[in-house]
């Protein structure tokens, strides 16, 4: 298992979803992972320390797991299936390790509340984990391309062909008469001719 932090929540321009954004800890690698608003939501406030009058979903729950004298040992994302992420919480309570499946973005949104460390296996890491300055040092030349049947439909978020096409569906629709290529104002041509 690799140990990571919360490196940041980001919000998707083009559909609003949210990412959180684990950080390899020692290591610039990086792994996303899409999360749901309220998740998100709850992640931030614990991240900033922001006081709510009544506790939360996930306060409840490591109320909770205090009241029973069971302690959050650790969150993991364990498993990556399918492109859905798999997670773990590790509960210690009476001397006995327990594991209880969790879903990635309520396990981290327990962990930061409980203060505890956030694992991610090696095999979700090496296949969805993301380096940046290798991506970056690629020559655009020598990345594959793609046959047009295999490339991808949509193009990438906040590509220029993905912002053009706003434009290119306004002037698809925009309809022009005559009168307004030509410069002319908008009175019909039969009452000019009758003055």
């Amino acid at each position: 298992m690799i140990e990571v932090v919360i490196d940041s929540l980001r919000v998707s321009l083009t559909n609003q979803q949210r990412i959180v954004v684990l950080r390899e800890v020692g290591r610039e690698r990086y792994l996303p992972i899409w999360i749901g608003p309220y998740e998100a939501e709850a992640i931030t406030i614990a991240l900033q320390e922001i006081e709510v009058a009544r506790p939360q979903t996930h306060d409840l729950l490591k109320n909770f797991l205090t009241s029973l004298n069971a302690r959050l040992v650790r969150v993991e994302v364990s498993s990556l299936r399918d492109d859905v992420f798999y997670g773990n919480l590790v509960i210690e309570t009476n001397g006995q390790i327990i594991n209880i499946d969790s879903r990635p973005s309520d396990a981290l949104a327990l962990a930061v509340r409980a203060h505890v460390s956030i694992l991610v296996s090696r095999e979700v890491m090496d296949k969805a984990g993301v380096i940046p300055e290798e991506n970056l040092q690629e020559p655009a030349e020598e990345q594959p391309k793609l046959p047009e049947s295999k490339a991808p439909k949509e193009p990438a978020s906040g590509s220029s062909e993905d912002r053009l096409s706003v434009f290119e569906d306004f002037l698809s629709n925009l309809e022009l008469d005559d009168s307004s290529e030509s410069g002319e104002d908008d009175e019909p041509d039969d009452d000019q001719d009758k003055s």
